[in-house]
């Protein structure tokens, strides 16, 4: 297995005529200072149809205890105020959400009909076991705010009049306790904003010139490198299997993860597996990039993994000392010198395949990372979109097109694969042949079952 050494400049992918048109939408490569793994590229975007009536959906019907206000406060700044309207006190998981410090989606923006892209950061979360830092108390009728800038994570450089609007879900746990238990949804006002496109522009250049200079500090070597190369090699497994049980498997198992066992739903989530299964394939050639070094950096408390869509890498995290000096820059306590990074971690706690059902591992982590991918799926998170519940909240447009439902497990992990993973744990080699991965496919499809498999 190789691993291709960069040096000091920037690698770029060769490409054939035919993908070239979609690896156009990528907009920069980071400079790169360490080895890399790559990964296969197997077709063009996958192509998801955004209308500016989404921005405004709930994500279920149930009542939420939270209540979110959006205003603008310049060109493309914005504030959040969240209520708690409940009777109870709220304990809510801050990582991947709207009350998040990173670059993640806490706000759709649409031009019209068409949504703005996002290129932020999308995280893997953990939800077991999280550190106390990694949550925020809102009590019974107070209201927290949080600001933000949308426009260093979409491009606005033309201007004119976009729509604004706050959605999604805030993951929340008992208070006592620090393992989500439940989500609570919301859906924010809807901003008109009439947009300066230069502006937004050097604030858009300015934060990815930053994001630019990181440096790459290690590459994956050593136990890192076996433990991303295995998690590459089960999540090609898996999503073989994954893929043949969408084709002909089950119609509840369907219907329950994606609300549709219609061919046209089979067929696009087939598809995403297949194209996963080849991009797990391989580590010495695609269109992604693998980490075992947070050069973001995300790896805060909570986070497994995340990946950078807009420049094709993924990171995979593990504890890191708090004297980093980006640690300082992203979360602003250069004099704390308590350590941050606690919790569930990529290389730190996670097992390589889990035959406990809704644990999570390095191969489903693996998984949904590549399906966030622009040329995978694009897969988003519907704003920290995490847990069974919230999974089965979404609409089916929305199950398509986010990470957790293709590859959760612990709360949130779609048991339309994960069956299949955890036969292959008991009856196969810890690194299953797509072969046997099949073979074990097709024995679930024939079988009945719910989420509680």
């Amino acid at each position: 297995m190789m691993i291709k050494a960069i040096g000091g400049g920037t690698r770029k992918e060769s490409l054939s005529a035919r993908h070239a048109s979609a690896r156009s939408t990528q907009h920069y490569l980071p400079r790169l200072l360490c080895p890399t793994f790559t990964m296969k590229f197997l077709t063009g975007l996958s192509c998801f149809a955004a209308v500016a009536s989404a921005v405004v959906v709930d994500l279920n019907k149930r009542d939420s205890p939270l209540d979110v206000k959006i205003e603008s406060t310049g060109n493309t700044a914005i504030k959040a105020s969240i209520t708690n309207t409940g009777a109870s006190d709220l304990k809510v998981l801050k990582a991947g959400s709207i009350l998040d410090k990173l670059a993640v989606e806490k706000a759709e923006v649409f031009a019209g009909s068409d949504k703005v892209e996002f290129d932020g950061i999308r995280l893997r979360l953990g939800t077991n076991g999280l550190p106390e830092d990694a949550f925020q108390v809102i009590s019974a009728g107070e209201t927290v705010s949080v600001e933000w800038n949308y426009g260093e994570v979409h491009d606005l450089s033309v201007g004119g009049k976009v729509d604004v609007a706050a959605k999604g879900a805030l993951s929340i746990a008992e208070v006592g306790s620090n393992d989500i238990t439940s989500t609570a949804p919301f859906s924010s006002n809807v901003l008109s904003v009439e947009v300066d496109g230069a502006a937004a522009s050097k604030v858009r250049r300015d934060f990815r010139e930053n994001v630019k200079r990181t440096v790459v500090q290690s590459d994956c070597t050593g136990t890192q490198r076996t433990a991303t190369t295995t998690a590459l090699s089960n999540c090609r497994a898996l999503a073989a299997a994954a893929s043949s049980a969408a084709s002909t498997g089950a119609a509840a198992k369907m219907v329950e993860y994606f609300k549709s066992s219609s061919t046209a739903t089979r067929t696009t989530v087939a598809g995403v597996f297949a194209k996963v299964a080849t991009e797990c394939g391989s580590t010495t050639s695609g269109v992604s990039k693998q980490y075992c070094t947070d050069i973001y950096p995300a790896c805060s408390s909570g986070v497994i993994a995340y990946t950078l869509p807009s420049a094709s890498y993924m990171v995979n995290c593990k504890y890191r000392c708090p004297h980093d000096k980006k640690w300082h820059i992203v979360f602003g306590d250069s004099s704390d010198e308590t350590p941050r990074a606690t919790g569930p971690y990529f290389f730190n706690s996670l097992t390589a395949l889990s035959s406990t059902c809704h644990a999570q591992d390095r191969a489903t982590t693996a998984l949904h990372e590549v399906t966030h991918l622009t040329q995978i799926k694009g897969t988003t998170d519907q704003s920290s979109c995490y847990g069974y519940s919230c999974v089965q909240s979404l609409t089916a447009a929305q199950n398509l097109n986010h990470a957790d439902t293709y590859a959760r497990k612990s709360l949130s992990l779609s048991l339309f694969a994960l069956h299949v993973l955890t036969t292959l744990m008991s009856q196969s080699s810890p690194t299953p042949s797509t072969s046997a991965a099949k073979r074990f496919a097709s024995r679930w499809n024939n079988s009945s079952g719910s989420g509680n498999t």
